[in-house]
C-alpha cells in the first residue's frame, strides 16, 4: 500500500473543514483560518482580541468550539 500523497491528505483536510464548517454553521474559510491560527500556536484570547480581522470577527466561544471539533 502506497503512502498518503500530498493532495490526498490536501482532501481530506477540505473535507474535515467543511464538515467542521457545517457542523458548526460557520463559513469554511473562518474554521480555516481559525485553525490556521490555533495551529501556529496563536491562544484563543489572542486570535479574538487581535485578529479579529482575520476570523471575521468570531467570537471565543465559537472559537473553542472550532478548536474542540478538530
Amino acid at each position: 500500500m502506497s503512502a498518503p500523497t500530498e493532495l490526498d491528505m490536501e482532501s481530506k483536510m477540505s473535507i474535515d473543514l467543511s464538515h467542521v464548517a457545517r457542523d458548526l454553521g460557520l463559513p469554511a474559510e473562518q474554521v480555516q483560518r481559525t485553525l490556521e491560527l490555533l495551529d501556529e500556536g496563536n491562544t484563543v484570547p489572542f486570535i479574538t482580541r487581535f485578529r479579529k480581522d482575520q476570523i471575521g470577527g468570531l467570537d471565543e466561544e465559537q472559537v473553542r468550539r472550532i478548536q474542540d471539533a478538530a
